[in-house]
């Protein structure tokens, strides 16, 4: 039948997604984006792993996700901008403004990075230790 031979190529496509650790198909995707957007991920990457060594990388919807007890914060590749989405970003002290996206949302606020942009490291760590000692902290009645 001709239905079951294309059931057996998503078998195997599923087979081999499943097989790669999300670390691993983090990779995949930052090298898959041989431009700017590729280097601003790794460097975003670098930046939540020496904000909190212990963050643990998912992937999930198609998309690195990074958590510590619950979710954190993920990040995707747009044709003109890297998104790094907090899940919690509206109840986050950003004393360097650094939100610029989502503002409105009920409980995630959004940084867009674009090319050439400067990433203020030391205040972008901050955001992420204050979203994982939130997670630590547990849910605010």
């Amino acid at each position: 039948m001709a239905g079951e031979g294309q059931d057996n190529i998503h078998k195997v496509e599923d087979t081999k997604m499943v097989s790669m650790n999300p670390s691993e198909l983090i990779d995949q995707q930052i090298v898959e984006l041989a431009d700017w957007r590729g280097r601003t991920m790794t460097k975003l990457r670098k930046i939540i792993r020496e904000a909190d060594p212990e963050i643990s990388e998912d992937w999930k919807w198609d998309t690195p996700v990074f958590s510590h007890n619950e979710l954190v914060l993920a990040f995707a590749a747009f044709k003109g901008n890297v998104k790094m989405n907090f899940f919690q970003g509206a109840s986050l002290p950003d004393s360097h403004k650094l939100f610029n996206a989502g503002l409105e949302a009920r409980k995630t606020r959004a940084i867009d990075f674009h090319e050439n942009d400067k990433i203020n490291e030391s205040a972008l760590k901050d955001l992420i230790r204050a979203a994982v000692a939130r997670n630590r902290a547990g849910p605010k009645s």
